[in-house]
């Protein structure tokens, strides 16, 4: 047996979208069940988002803190954002995050992962990228507002946000699979088998 995701849509009989915020949506469809029956499901429509696990030369991490309203915490991240163009070249939104987050650049950049971040209740999909050979970035630091005028900035040991992820006590889902990612494959097959970074990404199509 292949353990591999597939495509499938099942029919839905009506749709409708009781929401619609600035970035994102809510979306209720009657899907159609394998036994006939009709059943609603509401989800939320999302854009798409990259995270960015930068790995500079001392096999730190760069992450960020940040408060995050929906769960009344300051959470430690890695780098990220909204795919804010359809069709957008995800590596090209995920080297603007990173220059406006950190006002960092990378020389080498990969596919770490992609996932859905909650496929039962939202289609959000995010790429997470590798991004190594830093440098700082030249110009001026991006304008930050709202929660961002609060952030933090920090490099951290890989080997300590490993322990805390296990450990419960980092939580973004971001950095949880990032950094679980990163130890996987540094222990497998190593950096140069992960895809090049601009993979075919189905779940957000884009063009080079």
């Amino acid at each position: 047996m292949t353990i591999e995701d597939a495509p499938e849509e099942w029919r839905v009989t009506a749709t409708s979208t009781p929401f619609r915020g600035n970035k994102t949506s809510v979306r209720t469809d009657d899907v159609v069940m394998p036994d006939g029956s009709v059943h609603a499901r509401d989800y939320q429509v999302h854009p798409g988002s990259v995270a960015i696990l930068a790995l500079d030369d001392a096999d730190r991490v760069i992450v960020l803190r940040q408060y995050r309203h929906p769960v009344r915490q300051k959470l430690w991240e890695i780098p990220a954002g909204l795919l804010d163009v359809p069709g957008e070249n995800p590596l090209h939104a995920a080297q603007r995050e990173l220059y406006e987050e950190a006002h960092v650049k990378a020389e080498d950049w990969r596919v770490l992962v992609d996932v859905y971040t909650t496929p039962g209740g939202c289609d959000e999909a995010v790429r997470v990228f590798l991004a190594r050979d830093l440098s700082e970035a030249e110009g001026e630091r991006f304008a930050v507002a709202e929660e961002e005028a609060d952030m933090e900035l920090a490099r951290v040991d890989l080997a300590d946000l490993v322990r805390g992820v296990l450990a419960g006590e980092l939580h973004n889902n971001c950095l949880a699979v990032g950094v679980l990612a990163l130890t996987a494959a540094r222990a497998g097959d190593g950096f140069e088998a992960l895809r090049p970074a601009e993979a075919p990404w189905p779940a957000r199509p884009f063009e080079s």
